[in-house]
């Protein structure tokens, strides 16, 4: 069962836009020797929306090389059932063994529309389902109900990430109906971890940059809950900063570039690179902190 450390890996580029294989190589490696327990590929912060498909498609195997047998969750989906079903099926066939699918957001769709989407889609895919609930991002709310009506409908359904504000309450609610039958993950960069282990998260899926902390905090949780409470406060400003809409993306990849691992901080747009004034403010939180990622560019 997937659970644990799974953080969402960026995508390099080098200076004229085109992927850059070196680049991510370096990081797989920096997140296999920090010790992760999954890894997950197109999300928001891998720029999944900017990429084309034939680049996803290298991207994938040039990870799978690397990975072995790490679990690698693979965000697909569509505008309608019938697209994601062929996205899905695809990425399954690249190896992936979790579809992370977000629901269709062109035409915002009702509770009903959503029950359908999921259910056509395990209907017709041999994979397991993470049902992403990332209303910020997708303009679409899932409410609780219906979360719970398509896990109890359908077993493929395995994973919700759960990233509807406040998260705590909509994990303490699911945790309530379904129990242990679905694993709960948080997002939103980690920014809730502490409570949402509190509430019976099982893993989390923040940005690549970090693991050590996130590892950090797994650890201490289950010995000790002040021990992992002083852990997130402490990282709680860095995991903060990085979650802001529109720039987060850059925040990640400017502390990749930084420490040597990416190549060049160039996003794609519609992604937005920061200014200098933000970039003075991430230097000063890194400064004050000590993470693996400075000292592991090779």
């Amino acid at each position: 069962m997937l659970k644990g450390n799974v953080p969402i890996l960026a995508t390099a580029f080098d200076k004229l836009g085109n992927v850059d294989f070196t680049s991510i190589e370096k990081l797989v490696r920096f997140l296999l020797n920090q010790g992760i327990d999954g890894l997950a590929l197109f999300g928001n912060a891998s720029e999944g929306y900017a990429l084309t498909s034939g680049e996803k498609e290298a991207l994938f195997h040039c990870v799978k090389r690397l990975t072995g047998n790490l679990p690698l969750v693979a965000a697909a989906g569509g505008a309608s059932s019938a697209v994601a079903i062929e996205d899905i099926n695809r990425v399954k066939q690249w190896g992936a063994q979790v579809a992370m699918v977000n629901p269709p957001s062109v035409v915002k769709p009702g509770p009903d529309e959503i029950f359908h989407f999921y259910r056509d889609i395990c209907h017709a895919c041999d994979i397991e389902i993470m049902i992403q609930d990332a209303p910020m991002m997708t303009g679409v709310t899932i409410p609780v109900a219906t979360l719970v009506k398509l896990c109890q409908a359908f077993a493929a359904i395995k994973y919700i990430k759960v990233e509807q504000p406040p998260t705590t309450l909509k994990i303490t609610a699911l945790k309530n109906a379904l129990g242990d039958s679905v694993g709960l993950f948080g997002g939103l960069n980690a920014g809730f971890l502490y409570e949402e282990l509190r509430r019976g998260v099982i893993g989390t899926m923040p940005a690549c940059e970090f693991p050590d902390v996130i590892n950090a905090i797994l650890r201490a949780f289950p010995r000790s809950e002040q021990e992992a409470q002083a852990q997130f406060y402490r990282y709680l400003p860095f995991l903060r900063y990085g979650v802001q809409p529109g720039i987060g993306v850059a925040i990640h990849k400017t502390v990749l570039h930084k420490a040597g691992i990416f190549a060049t901080d160039y996003v794609r747009e519609p992604a937005k690179l920061i200014d200098d004034i933000t970039r003075d403010e991430l230097q000063n939180l890194t400064a004050a902190l000590p993470l693996a990622v400075f000292g592991a560019s090779q």
